[in-house]
Order: C-alpha cells, then sequence, then structure tokens
C-alpha cells in the first residue's frame, strides 16, 4: 500500500513530538509542514527532518495531497482547518480539544460523513498501555463496580494574557486544555451511561476559565473530577469497588498503574516499559481507520468528542450564569 504520508498543520512544539513518533511508527512518513509563517516551517522543517515546507496551510494540502492531516496548531483554529481538510477530501487527525463547542463538531462530523472523509480527535492518552489496563480491571470486576471515581489534573500555567493558556482569542481555558483530558479518560474507563451532571467554573481576568468541577452521575458510579490552571494538584484517577480500589497516576500521560484488594494491599503494579512517545498509538490507529476505509475510530468515536464539546458549552454557560 505504500507509505502513508501525514502533513502537519503548524509549526509547534507538539508538531516535533509527532515527526519523532511517526518515525516510530511502521511505514508511516511526514511528508510537509505548513504554518502561517514560511520561515517558521522552514525552521521546523529542518529541525525535524521534513522535505517540504509551506507558508500556507492549502497550498500545502493541494500540492502534496497527504494520505491524513495533522493538526497542530493551537485550539481557536482547529474548526477551521478540520473543515478545509473535509471538503479538500483529506482525512483529519485534529488535536485535542477538537472543537470550541457543540456547534463545530456538529457541523464538521455532518460535512465529513457528507464528505465520506475519517475524522478523529488525537486524545492519545486512551491508547496508554496503563489507561488500557486500568479499563481492563474495571471490566473484568477486579474491584467490583466501581461506586467512586475520582479525576484531578492541574498546575500553574504560565501567567500572560497573550499566552495560549489565558488568551481567549486562542481557545485557552483549562476545558479545553486539561478537563477533555480530565473527561475523556474518565468516560473511556467506566463506558456508562451519563444520567446526570453538574458542572462549575471559575473565570479568570483574561475571559477564560481557570478552575472546572465536574460531578457526574454515571449508571453504576459517581464521579468527581476537578481541573485547574492555577494551582498544583496531584494528578490522578482513583477508582473505589467494593472489592478494591485503583489509582492511576498522572493519568493523561500515565506510566503506570496500581491495583488494590479490599484490604488495602497491593495486588499489581503495572509499569509500561515498552512506550517511546505515546502519540505513536493514535497515528497508528489513524493509518489502521484510514485503510480500513472507516469514518470514526471506535478508541476516540465521533459521538465522544461530540459529548465533551457539549460540556465546554456548559462551561461556557457559567460565566455567562455568574
Amino acid at each position: 500500500m505504500g507509505t502513508f504520508r501525514y502533513a502537519i498543520l503548524g509549526a509547534a512544539k507538539i508538531g516535533a513530538k509527532f515527526c519523532q513518533a511517526v518515525s516510530l511508527a511502521h511505514d508511516c512518513e511526514v511528508c510537509a509542514v505548513a504554518s502561517k509563517s514560511l520561515e517558521r516551517a522552514e525552521e521546523f522543517a529542518r529541525k525535524n527532518g521534513v522535505s517540504h515546507y509551506y507558508g500556507s496551510y492549502e497550498e500545502m494540502l493541494r500540492e502534496e495531497k497527504p494520505d491524513c492531516a495533522y493538526i497542530a496548531v493551537t485550539p481557536h483554529d482547529h474548526y477551521r482547518l478540520a473543515v478545509m481538510c473535509v471538503e479538500m477530501g483529506i482525512p483529519v487527525l485534529c488535536e485535542k480539544a477538537m472543537f470550541q463547542d457543540s456547534a463545530e463538531a456538529e457541523s464538521l462530523y455532518a460535512a465529513a460523513k457528507e464528505k465520506n472523509v475519517f475524522v478523529m480527535e488525537a486524545m492519545w492518552s486512551r491508547f496508554l498501555p496503563p489507561v488500557k489496563q486500568v479499563k481492563s480491571w474495571v471490566e473484568e470486576g477486579r474491584i467490583g463496580i466501581p461506586q467512586i471515581a475520582r479525576m484531578a489534573i492541574g498546575f500553574r500555567a504560565p501567567e500572560g494574557a497573550e499566552n495560549r493558556y489565558f488568551n481567549p482569542r486562542l481557545g485557552g481555558g483549562a476545558a479545553k486544555d486539561i478537563t477533555v483530558y480530565a473527561y475523556e479518560i474518565t468516560t473511556f474507563i467506566l463506558n456508562q451511561e451519563i444520567r446526570n451532571m453538574a458542572v462549575s467554573a471559575s473565570w479568570g481576568e483574561t475571559g477564560v476559565d481557570t478552575n472546572n468541577h465536574i460531578s457526574i452521575d454515571f449508571t453504576d458510579t459517581l464521579a468527581d473530577l476537578a481541573t485547574s490552571f492555577v494551582t498544583n494538584m496531584e494528578d490522578r484517577l482513583e477508582l473505589y469497588g467494593k472489592e478494591g480500589r485503583i489509582i492511576l497516576p498522572g493519568p493523561h500521560h500515565s506510566s503506570e498503574c496500581f491495583l488494590y484488594d479490599n484490604g488495602g494491599n497491593l495486588v499489581e503494579h503495572f509499569v509500561d516499559t515498552e512506550t517511546k512517545n505515546g502519540f505513536v498509538y493514535e497515528i497508528e490507529e489513524a493509518v489502521r481507520c484510514i485503510r480500513e476505509g472507516k469514518l470514526e475510530s471506535p478508541v476516540i468515536p465521533w459521538k465522544d468528542t461530540l459529548d465533551c464539546a457539549r460540556l465546554f458549552d456548559r462551561i461556557a454557560a457559567t460565566k455567562e450564569q455568574g
């Protein structure tokens, strides 16, 4: 079938990590990179061994006709560039958070379905071996039915009204940077219907959300998600059942997980010794799905990304209510 060719939209640091991951993936290459600045694209290409570079996203897509476009710009421009790719018939792998709101998600997925084009959010954490191990422990009933779930992700983001964390024009805010992880990892592992959800948020001086708190009433589990841009938290997911508990440290970049019995004794300690670059899994998933003619990944289906975009709607509404 030939080497699978990715093209990168955006010359940010995350694109460099993507290039390194592609070099580790089977039969893949990055054929080109584009940026609004030709100079930045050229510098990125030189540093990361990419043969072609462009100062126009559209020109790159038209000239290169890649097998998939990886969108690595700031969140505010994800939707526009994803639409451009879909209209040109080019499959999309887009960094999280893929959308600013549910209207964008519904519009893009409708277009992708009409054009028969694959689209996937790059929620790389769902593929990490420790996350998959925790999901397996839950499905196997190792702690019984999870009764309580607690997720926390928080750090003090670099101060500055113009950086990507706090600039609303760049799609800043805790929701689209870290709450997206908390929600999409928790829902992936539990795989339960949501019966009720309560959402609250704190808002900073620049107009972006700085703290989020989401309480979710799943079919069998009560979950509490807390994320912050302004305080250092102990990043972890905790799951408690009648037969024990599971601890997943650093859930969105995890390298290990722990299973305890009901007496507090450590039963299993899983350590990921294989992963060199966690982006490899999502890269290979996109290749597999595209070559099989699928429109979406079963690991990150459109519904899940759309549901998270609807959560963003609710978080945004707390600003109007407050």
